[in-house]
Order: structure tokens, then sequence, then C-alpha cells
């Protein structure tokens, strides 16, 4: 089913998102619309399946109200409209705050092969989506506290950062404070639909296998 055989990248979706109870199928057929018909299929029951099939694809979770997401394809950089809109769509069906990790795999770099210099065109982002501003600037914060504490963990006992989890509060605070003053609470914090975190080059980060 890849949309084009001769695309630059293999692009992984991994996510899991709680949705609202109500939500039906023809909802979340709509909301992922822009990946299903990106991937070059008719429906979302077309679309779903993953080009690896040991990956579950996009699964809708209808005991649990959850959508399960582990689902690659072939593209480019164009994607990433798809990817707003998808974020776009995926906000009114959630249920909370949930953050969505997008890997582009350059296909065409062969570490083994390639000279010193070289490096590949792979990115990484992290996506946010949520029923509110509020509910994305929550996973927001609890995924860069997760972050902060691993990495300070190394040097400092876990009761020691009590008062850089405070100071992460209180900027995340000044933010939510200055998005609602400033009367832009129906528009999509910074992240949604865009990136939280990317990177070019480097060290490969291993496709998702589940």
């Amino acid at each position: 089913m890849a949309r084009n055989d001769n695309a630059p990248f293999e692009i992984h979706v991994h996510g899991q998102i709680a949705l609202r109870p109500e939500v039906s199928y023809e909802q979340l057929q709509e909301a992922l619309k822009p990946l299903w018909k990106y991937a070059g299929a008719r429906s979302l029951a077309d679309g779903a399946a993953s080009v690896y099939e040991e990956e579950p694809g996009l699964r809708h979770d209808t005991q649990e109200h959850q959508l399960q997401m582990c689902w690659t394809v072939a593209g480019a950089e164009d994607f990433r409209q798809a990817l707003d809109e998808m974020c776009m769509g995926l906000n009114e069906l959630s249920l909370q705050g949930a953050a969505i990790e997008v890997t582009f795999y350059d296909k065409e770099f062969d570490e083994e092969e390639a000279a010193e210099e070289e490096e590949s065109r792979d990115d990484f982002l992290m996506l946010f989506v949520g029923p509110s501003p509020a509910a994305i600037m929550q996973v927001q914060r609890d995924l860069l506290v997760q972050d902060v504490i691993q990495l300070m963990e190394r040097h400092f006992e876990t009761t020691e950062l009590a008062g850089v989890v405070k100071e992460i509060d209180a900027l995340f605070n000044q933010r939510f404070d200055a998005l609602v003053s400033s009367l832009e609470i129906g528009k999509p914090p910074r992240g949604t639909g865009g990136s939280g975190h990317s990177g070019h080059g480097g060290g490969r980060k291993p496709r998702h296998l589940h």
C-alpha cells in the first residue's frame, strides 16, 4: 500500500491516544483521513495496516476507548502537513493530552557504506494532541519532568530534585497564563501539530517493533 516506492523516507508514527467514550469509528476515520489518504487508501480500513506486517498499524480499541498507532508509511517532507491536519482532528476526539512520536528514516542512507562525514536525513518529532491547551501542556510538562529527572538522577538523589520540578512547573504556569491573557485559548499551543523535539543526523533511532 506504499504511496511511493521511490519516496526518500520511511515514516513511523507511534502513540496511544485516549478517546472520548462516545467517539465513533466514522469520526476517527475522518480525523485520521490525512494519514490513510496520504498512503493512497480509500478508507481507514484500507489504510490502517502498516507497511510492516509485524506492526499493529492504526487500531481503534473500542473496549479501552483508545487509538493505538504503530504505523509506517513511505513518504517525503510533505507528510508533515498530513500530521498537522491529523493533530487538529484528534484534538477534538481526545479525552486527555497525549504524545505522538514520529520518526523519519532516510531510506537512502547506509550506515556501513556512508563516508565518515556523511549524515542521514533521519528526523524525530514529538507531537502533542489534547482536548484543551491545558491538557496538552500537562503532557508536555510530564514528559519534560521525566526527561530531566532521568538525566539528573545520574548526579543527584531523586529527593534533591524537588526544586527543579517546581521550576519546571513555574515555567509551564507562566506559559499557560500568557496564553490565557493573550486571548489565544482557542488556538493550539506551540507543539500541537508541530514538533516538540526535532533532530537531524547522528545516531539512528531504532524503528519500533511491537
